[in-house]
């Protein structure tokens, strides 16, 4: 198969396949003597893995490991699940950081008249560096 009917066949474009490609997700495929990819049916699988796992919002990092234990057949699935306990860990966390976002941006807009006078508290609390509570300085939701 070309890149593209792999493309079509699993929903992830063209440049996001050579991305993968590049970072060693995907292994580089065989060159046909006009120079295009010849991808094996094994790519269309392996591309669904990933683009499975970045949907659930695995990083490369993980997913590398990820593919890693899936193409080894003798792994132990605790490894898989060690994995995917401490990604939806930092999922909760992002979440609550989030949830702590809104609450702090609500109390802002809660405190303003929306009217036409210029003065304006949420203007004012970010000049003043209002955070959420749960969200120290020294660690921000970065991600």
């Amino acid at each position: 198969m070309n890149i593209g009917q792999v493309s079509k066949a699993t929903g992830v474009s063209l440049r996001m396949i050579r991305h993968y490609e590049g970072i060693g997700l995907m292994p580089l495929p065989d060159r046909l003597d006009n120079g295009y990819r010849d991808y094996p049916p094994p790519s269309i699988e392996r591309l669904r893995f990933i683009a499975n796992a970045r949907d659930l919002g695995f990083s490369v990092e993980e997913i590398s490991a990820l593919l890693s234990l899936w193409d080894d057949r003798t792994r132990a699935s605790g490894e898989v699940k060690a994995i995917a306990l401490e990604h939806a860990e930092e999922l909760a966390r992002k979440a609550a950081a989030l949830e702590a976002m809104r609450h702090t941006l609500l109390e802002l807009v809660e405190g303003c008249s929306g009217d036409a006078r210029p003065d304006c508290p949420i203007l004012a609390g970010l000049a003043a560096g209002v955070a959420p509570k749960s969200v120290t300085s020294s660690k921000r939701l970065s991600n």
